[in-house]
């Protein structure tokens, strides 16, 4: 049972360790893809403050295809090279963007989403997609962010079957 009453007087920093671990524990003895990246995605929701949507898109056949997502409803399919999160794809690197009405074809999916962060999923070189995180807040990601969902992104990568 998960249960965060225990958690909400913490900072965020011990949010995000507690996450890490909370994530290694769920991967523990679970193969199916669609399983854990449900439960990855649920984690980072709870553990992360002010954020309005996460979720993680594959690639397929050159184009971002939803997955497992906590949120509004999102768009269903994004090119790669459009948006944030294609632009990550494209360019193999981690897309922190502060106002994201300022990023040249920004995809709105969800319209009270101010900043966002993507992270490429990337395993022997290969893109198999991105975990996408929004916020209403304006400039919500830091260093910090990045750090903590560079290191979730690659124990998702390490510990999963992905199927390459």
């Amino acid at each position: 049972m998960f249960d965060l009453n225990g958690f909400k007087d913490l900072t965020q920093k011990q949010k995000y360790e507690n996450m890490i671990l909370f994530l290694k524990g769920q991967l523990s003895g679970e193969t199916d893809l669609i399983s854990n990246l449900s439960n990855a995605v649920a984690i980072i929701n709870a553990m992360t403050d002010n954020i309005n949507w996460v979720g993680v898109y594959f690639l397929k056949n050159e184009e971002l295809v939803l997955g497992p997502f906590q949120g509004m409803p999102a768009c269903n399919r994004i090119q790669v090279g459009k948006g944030v999160c294609g632009t990550a794809v494209v360019s193999k690197n981690i897309q922190r963007v502060d106002d994201v009405h300022k990023f040249k074809g920004h995809i709105a999916c969800d319209s009270q989403t101010n900043s966002e962060l993507v992270i490429p999923i990337i395993k022997d070189n290969i893109v198999l997609g991105v975990l996408d995180i929004d916020s209403m807040k304006f400039g919500r990601f830091k260093e910090e962010e990045e750090i903590y969902f560079k290191k979730f992104v690659s124990i998702l990568i390490s510990d999963m079957n992905w199927g390459i």
